[in-house]
């Protein structure tokens, strides 16, 4: 039985946030961390105090996490980025309620004595004498401590209190992994029973200590079972301080999923229930499986549902005919055209997440090369005359500033270049588009047909699909690129104004200029020529989607989206020279290109370079974090590989930024999941001069000292297909509704029509 965890996050905005820059405003953005690993930074939001981020991420977690944070900084050019504030989440909080949380929270301020790491190992021995009762701690170890110096390391030592007494160990300088192995003993005083507290501190030359953190036993444990092993250190048990505010609030979306996936027999009955639902007709029957889970269901739920759905298809080779069940049923309770997937029906929702999931490296390659433009050129486009600023534009005269008429012109012949590239790669691509994809399309245009057969409603077989391939699809990929993966940033608020003026655009091309001049941005009027000739290039392109032969889509069940020669993820990193001898550590990197399939990880000079090194997927034994301080850079990561004579050697990697760390290490986490002999603990350093400098040991063979994190991964399109993990959410999805289920009026069934797994593992699954 495979256990699965997972956390949906979605860092929605923030509001009140107070102004740290002397402009009286921010540019705030948001670090997302897990117990000790950041696994994602928001975009930066220039100047601004209630900031949009609107990013969501689905984190792969082990079973045993205990907290997520949410700090947000206001990013500076010169010098630390200021801390506004933090959300803490434990993960009792966020499991409390099935459905997740989905409130705005208000920010508490950053205690650096609250703000603790790691773990300690200890073992505690409870011995009585001639002289009494004595307690022996044998402080052995701790690692992953707080860096509490500027150097990014810490100077530990242990303070052990029990009762009255107190008794410390020796300092272990520059190391956030001490190894103390020193026995501390205590005599018990009269009175009550004592509970044993066990602190860490930062020793510090000048100042006061830094608190590191601490464990504590009550008596009884002490007495029943002492201690023996490793312990999470805690913060100083305080009341959370609330800021009323005053620090402003994230309005943040979280929840937690946790399931036991049982082997593939026990979810056959409810997978051929879905798989006989889709193949059969399509009438209004309140009763049917997937009728069932619409009605459970509402809002980010049944987006949710739906994305589990379309896996669960896609998985069985069954995504074509989901899709046709769900839209001959919309198209039969439809009678106004349109009103046709206007609203968020499962029809609708499932056809978004189909095209997002299928649809990912068509969009990039139709979208990418535009976007970046937009991005790197920074022209300045407005066609809102409330909206327009005379002085942003270049002067063409010595006449002064630029009239609002010559704005205007500049702005619209900016407009229709952009609008062109982008109009030119969508119709152009009818035949890159992926095969399934248009199956789906021409599917849903022969069912708009047959139900809107009139010449009046010539157009909606088009409108249907355009719906959601230009308005669903591509105008919210240029709106927001970076939640499409076409941009790591969000925009500037210029080039942002810019992406809202092309989506619009394209929006009103995709509704067929039907809208054009109704609504109140009659600003938009210069765009409608354009506008309109584009429109009958789109009908002509549409019709050449649809134009497709069914053999063409690939039979039977698939496991991945991608190929498993097709790239997974590429770009410039920093590697490490082998063996760079008398060379500074900065001096020891080089820029390679790399490229990751499911195979092999492999880098040249160049992406064009033909002479490319390689590293099999298959020898790789860890891939983590490294420490800032073991090279005096930020953003590393390691891959540990095994050879064939069973040697480990080690690749260290530089990556830009935090993000682009956190996806390369999922990336090549998810890459290598199923290798045998994974290690355990590694270092988190480097060894240099003849230690290593996380744990200070001089054993170039030392056991890591660090615990690895091959569970933690970033969830994205790419990701394999498991059609057992899908069956078990709607599963769980059914069970979570089956009171509301069996109090329905409107449903004339109950949990009768889903076949029962097996009795004892319904109580493990819930």
């Amino acid at each position: 039985m495979a256990k699965s965890s997972s956390l949906n996050v979605r860092v929605v905005e923030g509001r009140a946030l107070p102004a740290k820059d002397v402009s009286g405003s921010s540019d705030p953005y948001c670090i997302v961390k897990v117990d000790d690993e950041v696994v994602a930074r928001t975009a930066t939001i220039w100047r601004s105090l209630s900031p949009f981020w609107g990013e969501e991420y689905t984190v792969h977690l082990p079973l045993d996490f205990h907290q997520l944070a949410f700090y947000v900084l206001d990013e500076d050019t010169v010098g630390h980025d200021d801390v506004i504030g933090k959300v803490s989440l434990s993960r009792d909080a966020i499991a409390a309620d099935p459905r997740g949380i989905d409130s705005w929270i208000n920010l508490s301020r950053v205690d650096p004595d609250a703000e603790v790491q790691g773990e300690i190992c200890l073992a505690v021995q409870m011995l009585e004498d001639a002289l009494g009762r004595c307690l022996r701690c044998h402080v052995l170890q701790a690692r992953d401590l707080a860096p509490r110096d500027i150097s990014g390391t810490s100077d530990p030592f242990a303070r052990v209190f029990w009762g009255s007494q107190s008794v410390e160990t020796s300092t272990i300088k520059k190391t956030r992994f001490p190894r103390w192995d020193e026995v501390l003993e205590l005599r018990a005083a009269p009175g009550a029973p004592s509970p044993l507290r066990v602190e860490l501190w930062d020793w510090d030359m000048v100042g006061k200590n830094d608190f590191l953190g601490m464990v504590e036993f009550p008596p009884q444990v002490l007495q029943q079972k002492p201690p023996n092993g490793w312990f999470r250190l805690r913060p100083f048990p305080r009341a959370e301080e609330d800021s009323g505010g005053s620090l402003g609030a994230l309005r943040l979306k979280v929840r937690l999923t946790e399931d036991r996936v049982l082997p593939s027999r026990y979810y056959r009955p409810l997978s051929e229930l879905l798989a006989t639902a889709v193949l059969g007709p399509a009438e209004e029957d309140a009763a049917s499986p997937l009728a069932v889970l619409e009605e459970l269901t509402s809002g980010d739920c049944r987006q949710d549902l739906a994305t589990r759905l379309v896996k669960l298809f896609l998985g069985q080779g069954l995504a074509g005919p989901f899709l046709d069940y769900l839209t001959r049923r919309e198209v039969a309770r439809t009678t106004d055209p349109n009103t046709l997937f206007r609203s968020n029906s499962l029809a609708s929702k499932s056809m978004e997440q189909f095209m997002k999931l299928v649809g990912m490296p068509y969009l990039h390659e139709v979208l990418q090369p535009v976007i970046s433009r937009v991005f790197e050129e920074k022209k300045y486009m407005e066609l809102d005359p409330c909206k327009m600023e005379l002085g942003r534009t270049r002067r063409i005269s010595f006449k002064g500033a630029p009239s609002e008429e010559h704005v205007r012109e500049a702005s619209l012949g900016l407009l229709t270049g952009y609008l062109g590239a982008i109009v030119d790669a969508i119709v152009g691509s009818a035949g890159r588009c992926p095969a399934v994809m248009r199956l789906a399309f021409k599917q849903l245009h022969q069912r708009v047909e047959e139900r809107f057969p009139q010449t009046e409603h010539k157009d909606v077989k088009y409108l249907a699909i355009s719906g959601f391939l230009f308005l669903r699809f591509f105008a919210p990929a240029i709106l927001t690129p970076k939640l499409f993966d076409l941009r790591d940033q969000h925009a500037d608020p210029q080039t942002s104004r810019s992406l809202l003026l092309l989506a619009k655009a394209v929006q009103s091309i995709g509704n067929l200029g039907q809208q054009l001049g109704q609504g109140k941005e009659v600003w938009m009027a210069p765009l409608h020529p354009f506008l309109l000739r584009s429109v009958s290039r789109v009908r002509d392109f549409l019709d050449r989607l649809v134009d497709v032969d069914e053999e063409e889509e690939a039979g039977g069940p698939a496991r991945a989206l991608i190929p498993r020669s097709a790239t997974v993820r590429e770009g410039y990193l920093l590697k490490r020279k082998e063996e760079p001898g008398g060379l500074a550590p900065r001096f020891a990197f080089k820029k390679r290109y790399f490229r990751l399939s499911a195979d092999a990880l492999s880098y040249a000079k160049s992406p064009e370079w033909q002479t490319r090194s390689s590293i099999p997927v298959s020898h790789i034994r860890a891939v983590e974090r490294v420490d800032e301080g073991a090279f005096q850079l930020p953003h590393m990561m390691q891959v540990v590989t095994q050879d064939g004579a069973g040697a480990l050697h080690t690749t260290y990697l530089q990556c830009k930024n935090v993000n682009e760390l956190s996806q390369w290490l999922s990336a090549l986490r998810k890459a290598s999941a199923p290798n045998p002999d994974k290690l355990a603990a590694c270092h988190p350093g480097a060894f240099r001069s003849a230690r290593w400098t996380c744990c200070l040991r001089a054993e170039r063979s030392a056991a890591g000292c660090s615990r690895t994190h091959a569970a933690v991964t970033l969830g994205d399109w790419r990701d394999p297909l498991d059609p057992d993990a899908e069956t078990q959410m709607v599963y769980r999805q059914l069970l979570l509704g089956r009171d509301q289920l069996r109090g329905s009026r409107d449903v004339g069934t109950d949990l009768g029509c889903v076949p029962p797994l097996p009795g004892p593992r319904i109580t493990v699954i819930l």
